[in-house]
């Protein structure tokens, strides 16, 4: 399979990070977050990807070369004049089209760091018999929540719990058809999207695992803490609280 990144974003919430790069091509922990992508890519099966970019496609293009590093097939369709992201990917498309046989096509946001089983997204989508699959992430609170009872006393404190509403993560699965459903420019969520929607063509993957879009620096920031944490977890495990422990004793 060949998956398409949209890595065209000029991301002008991250200036100046932003100014001599696209947006995914800001590092976290001094790696690009489309890198994170790439190799989560590789490691989920994915043969080859195509880069749709625009906006300094040519720092990507020199970091990535044709992907040899990577161990997969990386190639590039640069956008002369924007296009939007649904025109984004349906000119992604025509490079895939030729190499890719398999029918199917994953489409990323390239400002998105995650680390799901891209495969249980794959067989959730040949299940449903959809044209298309989202991957649909929970929305969490961005502010601590306050819990009441009817009379108005508080019972408790929840710091940024999990909200019942879930997002659009940015990660999709398509089937062979959606190209004539693409706009020639313009956005997918504004057009393809509520009509398959409307047609009962449109499904969803819900994923509770790692993820996380890099539109700010606020996010920038929590990604690396993040990131540094899963680290710290990997090598020391539970004798980090062990060590934590002995050192609040000493």
């Amino acid at each position: 399979m060949y998956a398409i990144i949209l890595a065209g974003g000029k991301g002008e919430r991250l200036r100046p990070l932003t100014e001599d790069r696209p947006k995914p091509m800001v590092e976290v922990l001094g790696m690009p977050v489309l890198e994170y992508q790439i190799r989560w890519l590789q490691l989920s099966g994915i043969a080859g990807v195509v880069i749709s970019c625009g906006y300094r496609h040519e720092v990507i293009e020199e970091y990535f070369g044709e992907g040899e590093k990577w161990g997969l097939e990386i190639g590039y369709a640069i956008e002369a004049k924007p296009l939007g992201r649904g025109g984004g990917i349906k000119q992604a498309l025509a490079k895939v089209r030729v190499r890719d046989k398999s029918g199917l096509v994953v489409v990323t946001n390239g400002d998105i760091i995650t680390r799901f089983e891209l495969q249980k997204a794959i067989e959730s989508h040949n299940a449903s018999g959809a044209m298309a699959t989202v991957v649909v992430v929970p929305l969490i609170s961005p502010y601590g929540i306050v819990d009441l009872d009817e009379s108005g006393s508080i019972q408790g404190f929840r710091e940024k719990p999990e909200l019942p509403y879930w997002i659009n993560g940015g990660v999709y699965i398509f089937s062979k058809g959606i190209h004539d459903l693409l706009p020639d420019k313009g956005d997918h969520e504004d057009t393809t999207f509520p009509q398959l929607a409307r047609e009962g063509r449109l499904n969803a993957f819900k994923c509770r695992e790692y993820w996380r879009a890099i539109d700010t620096s606020k996010d920038l920031s929590e990604a690396k803490k993040d990131l540094e944490e899963q680290v710290i977890r990997a090598f020391l495990g539970n004798h980090r609280e062990h060590v934590s422990t002995n050192e609040g004793q000493t």
